[in-house]
């Protein structure tokens, strides 16, 4: 998976902006501008590395002279004191640059790990790991890439990447068999039609109403299984709602098909990486 640059050179100036605006007081006024010097980027935690070329590009913006030398990539296990990249360019970029370029990389390296420890702890059942759209704004093919690197795959990217008929959707309808009848008419061949269920017999309606996946919402373990043994393979399962690393196992042995985790984006918690100036 291959993030366009286009997309990712507006993110990086868009932050950029927002942090440099246009002068760095402290750097420009006591680093000459012509002065180079070397940079290092070094894990200070386990974790799973993502988002490294996203962080060099900073640098690669703000100086074309820059140069790096990197010693691991994304989807690496990296630990306390691995030396990820040397960096070589103006001090003055590598100073501005390096909010920037760890935010990403911390962030990034977060959501990867968080989807590596989820994918380990379903290891051997058929489940598999998503995100969701639970994702900051502006941030959300980078936070997907770094699931995806982590071994998750993704949900939809955004609304019109699939359909979904969530409660207020159905609410709105008229009930389950009446949203679906109405959105069949016009939803195109290729799209699949995925229905929120909160119960055993709105679940079985879904399946009887033509739905390619069933979304299981918040349901408890026995009402989970219950509803495996009642699609019985003729649609997808999607486990989604209140599930936890405690409860994670339990939910991948009820035999649903997918597991959808909203904290893989949206509280996820950054991985320690450090940049320092030699």
């Amino acid at each position: 998976m291959r993030l366009p640059q286009f997309y990712v050179d507006d993110l990086i100036k868009t932050a950029l902006r927002e942090d440099i605006n246009y002068i760095d007081i402290t750097t420009d006024l006591m680093i000459p501008e012509d002065a180079r010097g070397q940079a290092r980027f070094i894990a200070k935690e386990n974790g799973v590395l993502c988002g490294l070329d996203v962080a060099l590009r900073v640098f690669e913006l703000l100086d074309g002279s820059f140069k790096a030398e990197v010693y691991k990539k994304d989807g690496d296990m990296v630990n306390p004191g691995d030396l990820i990249a040397e960096m070589t360019g103006k001090i003055r970029g590598l100073l501005k640059g390096e909010r920037t370029a760890l935010n990403l990389l911390q962030h990034m390296s977060g959501i990867a790990t968080q989807t590596r420890r989820c994918v380990e702890i379903v290891k051997g059942t058929k489940a598999t790991i998503t995100d969701t759209r639970k994702t900051l704004p502006g941030l959300r093919p980078l936070q997907k890439y770094a699931v995806a690197v982590g071994g998750g795959r993704n949900h939809r990217f955004n609304l019109s990447d699939g359909a979904m008929l969530k409660d207020n959707h159905i609410d709105a309808a008229g009930g389950i068999t009446a949203a679906v009848a109405a959105i069949r008419k016009q939803l195109g061949h290729m799209v699949n039609l995925e229905v929120e269920t909160r119960n055993l017999d709105e679940v079985r309606e879904a399946i009887n109403a033509g739905a390619d996946i069933v979304m299981l919402d918040n349901m408890d373990i026995q009402t989970m299984k219950a509803a495996v043994e009642l699609a019985a393979g003729r649609v997808l399962l999607e486990a989604s709602g209140g599930i936890t690393e405690g409860t994670l196992r339990a939910v991948a042995e009820t035999g649903v098909d997918i597991i959808s985790l909203g904290a893989l984006t949206h509280s996820v918690k950054a991985l320690d990486i450090s940049m320092k100036i030699k």
